[in-house]
């Protein structure tokens, strides 16, 4: 453990001082046969299924069996509405505006930054090298005492590669704030994810999607991993009924297809590795930054021209070829293995077409 670690030093006071919301979910646990406690419509919902009544406020179903896949204890689990609104809590908790500051490492996921804007936090870029790994004698130059928050996204987006895990290590050891390691898309690395060391790093708070290989975008559930101590505070933070019942049922009911889930990500890295290959074939593409996400990043030639080629043909693909260190770069979801044959035409017949 870090004995120089202090939580209750990065914690704002308003936040410290903060009484939250009881819910009347929260004041009653257990099985009852009438409620009449919520002011809820005691007649149902105007639906096949009734949502009359107020979510579980804390989910403690959903964390039960997100247990038994992701080995993490419920005590050390948040549930958000996407993971945008752990970031946004993490600002509101340990940031305060106009005063003190984050340290963002560019190119990565834009809403650490959107996220410090909306609160009023500085942020300060110390851009990744060009191999895209961390610049650490950079972002120690780039820590002052208002520094409180890092954020690492490993495997990162939009370069898709994994930061490596002793430069990472190296932060948690060394900064005195809170390191959130946001793992989106750890389902897609061999790297294993940092939640396993919540209880070496009481400064790590460790970031999971449900949007990615579980395939649940529409619904909107985020993950935090962290400390008893600061799970404690996102609750204190969040709404009383952050995620809804319908999100909670459909969940539930998605976690017991763990098989289905895995053989899929197997099916997505091959589909990656193989337009990899393919892409590695052409001329006019430079490069294809290694990746162990769902999508590729690729330096092309006229990826701007390219890109509104694609559109034309129904393919959406993201354009990153203005981000730096991605300048003259398309980002490519990797898709069913049609999709990407598809796409793998439409590439061709471009380059065809403008040779």
């Amino acid at each position: 453990m870090k004995e120089s670690f202090s939580l209750d030093a990065l914690l704002r006071d308003n936040i410290k001082k903060l009484v939250p919301y009881s819910s009347a979910r929260d004041e009653f646990k257990g099985e009852a046969s009438i409620l009449l406690d919520a002011n809820e419509n005691a007649f149902g919902s105007p639906y096949s299924k009734n949502f009359n009544r107020y979510p579980d406020p804390l989910q403690h179903r959903v964390k039960e069996k997100l247990y038994k896949i992701k080995g993490v204890p419920a005590e050390n689990m948040f549930l958000g509405n996407g993971s945008d609104e752990a970031i946004d809590i993490l600002y509101r908790a340990f940031c305060e505006p106009g005063k003190d500051n984050v340290i963002l490492v560019p190119p990565t996921y834009g809403m650490y930054e959107v996220s410090a804007n909306i609160n009023n936090v500085a942020y300060r870029k110390v851009n990744l090298t060009m191999d895209y790994q961390l610049d650490l004698d950079n972002i120690a130059g780039a820590i002052d005492p208002y520094t409180k928050l890092i954020f690492i996204c490993s495997p990162n987006n939009p370069t898709g590669n994994s930061i490596r895990r002793q430069d990472i290590e190296t932060i948690l050891v060394n900064f005195q704030g809170i390191v959130v390691v946001d793992e989106a898309y750890i389902n897609f690395a061999k790297q294993p994810s940092f939640s396993k060391n919540l209880a070496e790093f009481p400064n790590l708070v460790v970031l999971q999607t449900l949007s990615k290989a579980w395939g649940l975008a529409a619904l909107r559930l985020g993950m935090a991993f962290a400390s008893r101590e600061i799970i404690d505070i996102f609750n204190k933070i969040k709404p009383p009924y952050n995620i809804n019942q319908a999100t909670q049922d459909i969940v539930l009911e998605a976690l017991d297809n763990v098989d289905m889930v895995n053989e899929w990500i197997k099916e997505i890295v091959a589909e990656r590795d193989k337009l990899t290959v393919s892409l590695e074939r052409l001329p006019q593409v430079a490069r294809v930054t290694p990746s162990d996400a769902n999508f590729i990043l690729v330096k092309l030639e006229e990826p701007r021209r390219l890109y509104n080629f694609l559109v034309d043909k129904g393919i959406i693909v993201r354009d990153r070829s203005k981000v730096e260190l991605c300048e003259g770069c398309l980002r490519l979801t990797i898709g069913t293995p049609g999709e990407n044959k598809v796409l793998l035409q439409a590439i061709h017949t471009f380059y065809n077409t403008t040779a």
